[in-house]
C-alpha cells in the first residue's frame, strides 16, 4: 500500500513534504529588550505577547494562524449525500451519482483528469480502472481490486484543498484519537488508512463524494485547455463617387 501511494501520479509532492518535515526548526530568538531596572517582586509580570481568545475558545498566540489542524476545511458534502445540495450544481450531483453507480470507471477518470489539471489523461485512468473492475468481477464477483489502486486520489484531494481526514472528523465528533491528531505523521498515516478503507468498503460513495468536491472547486481542464481564435472577414467595401 505504501508503494502505491508513493508512485501514484496524483501525489507528486509527497516526498518533498516529508523531507521538509524532517528539517529541524530554527530557534526563534527573542528581540524583547531586557528592562533597565529589576522588576518589582510584588508586581506580577505581564506577558510579552497580548493574549486573546477566539470565538471557539482557543487562546490566540498558540499557533492558531499557522496551525494546519485549525485551518483544515470540511468536505463540501457527506459520504452518503448522493444527490448533493440543492444549488447550481444539483444537476451535476445527480450526474455524479448515476456515473458512480453505473459507470464508476468514467467517474474515476473524470475525477483524475480534473485533479491532474491536464486534458487528455482521462483514458490513462479510465482504461486501467476498467481492467481492474473486470478482474474483480471475474475472479471475486465484486469490484474489490480497483479500490486498492484508486484510494490515493482521495488522499491527493485532501492534501490539495487541505481537507480534514476521517481520523480528524471522528476526533471532532467523538473526541477520540487525540494522540493521532496531535502528531502530524501519525495523523497522516491514520488518514491514509481511512482513505483506503473508505474506498474499499464504500467505493461508489467515495467516488461520488470526490466528484462533487472536485466539480465545485475545479473547472474541467478540457473546457479551458485552448483558446479558440475566430477570424471575422472584413465587410464588403464599395467605391464611392
Amino acid at each position: 500500500m505504501a508503494n502505491t501511494d508513493e508512485s501514484n501520479p496524483l501525489l507528486p509532492n509527497q516526498q518533498s513534504e516529508m523531507k521538509d518535515e524532517k528539517k529541524p526548526n530554527k530557534p526563534i530568538s527573542s528581540t524583547t529588550p531586557a528592562p533597565p531596572f529589576p522588576a518589582d517582586p510584588e508586581k506580577p509580570l505581564s506577558a510579552a505577547v497580548p493574549m486573546g481568545w477566539t470565538a471557539e475558545g482557543v487562546p490566540m498566540g498558540h499557533g492558531v494562524v499557522g496551525d494546519p489542524i485549525m485551518n483544515r476545511a470540511q468536505w463540501d458534502s457527506g459520504l452518503c449525500a448522493c444527490f448533493g445540495r440543492t444549488d447550481e450544481f444539483c444537476s451535476s450531483d445527480i450526474e455524479v451519482c448515476l456515473l458512480g453507480s453505473m459507470a464508476p470507471c468514467v467517474l474515476y477518470g473524470s475525477n483524475a483528469e480534473r485533479l491532474g489539471s491536464a486534458p487528455g489523461t482521462f483514458a490513462n485512468h479510465c482504461l486501467p480502472y476498467t481492467g481492474l473492475y473486470l478482474i474483480g468481477q471475474s475472479f471475486f464477483g465484486s469490484n474489490c481490486v480497483a479500490p486498492c489502486f484508486t484510494y490515493p486520489s482521495r488522499t491527493a484531494i485532501r492534501r490539495k484543498f487541505n481537507l480534514e481526514g476521517s481520523c480528524e472528523a471522528f476526533n471532532r465528533s467523538s473526541g477520540c484519537c487525540g494522540s493521532f491528531v496531535e502528531d502530524e505523521v501519525q495523523r497522516e498515516q491514520c488518514d491514509s488508512i481511512c482513505d483506503f478503507a473508505t474506498h474499499f468498503f464504500c467505493h461508489p460513495c467515495a467516488l461520488c463524494q470526490e466528484g462533487r468536491e472536485l466539480r465545485r472547486r475545479l473547472p474541467h481542464p478540457g473546457f479551458n485547455a485552448q483558446q479558440v481564435l475566430v477570424m471575422i472577414p472584413p465587410n464588403e467595401q464599395t467605391m464611392g463617387r
